[in-house]
């Protein structure tokens, strides 16, 4: 079983509540808008880091993490992209990959909004964990953990920060 710490958005914000919560992951992953190499290098210090850069990531991210991610984890595949949409509303760069090929697991950013929607006509479960940084439009940071197991996704847990 692989426990993991999602987030997201942080646009180059740090808070020292992202290792608190998320002490008892095995990785973290980061779905875009970093805003800072230092807010990667802190987290991947932590915990082994996957991630994606975000539109507002500069050449320095750019060149250490990939626009889409895709990999197998606990016996699932994940696909993390910044841009993504969401159930019914992907956004088009990914659409038609995401519908030849869905992975079980279809993690975005950018929306600052936290989502977790499962895609029935896909078979697929989407989460986006809001931002956790504190630029935008957002009245709460949030951050995700979430457990995979043998294919499967467990102990979902949606982290409310400091307003």
């Amino acid at each position: 079983m692989a426990k993991i710490g999602l987030l997201s958005d942080t646009h180059g914000y740090w808070d020292e509540k992202y290792l608190h919560y998320f002490e008892g992951c095995d990785e973290i992953w980061h779905a875009g808008d970093f805003g800072s190499i230092e807010v990667a290098d802190k987290l991947a210090a932590f915990r082994p880091l996957r991630g994606v850069y975000g539109n507002i990531d500069g050449q320095d991210m750019r060149l250490r993490f990939p626009q889409v991610n895709r990999f197998t984890v606990g016996g699932a595949e994940i696909w993390m992209k910044h841009i993504g949409g969401y159930p019914g509303n992907y956004d088009p760069s990914i659409r038609g990959s995401l519908l030849a090929r869905p992975p079980k697991l279809f993690i975005s950013g950018h929306s600052h909004i936290v989502k977790v929607k499962y895609d029935k006509t896909l078979d697929m479960l989407h989460i986006n964990p809001g931002a956790a940084g504190m630029y935008g439009s957002h009245s709460v940071r949030t951050l995700v953990r979430f457990a995979i197991d043998k294919g499967g996704f467990k102990d979902l847990e949606v982290i409310e920060l400091a307003r």
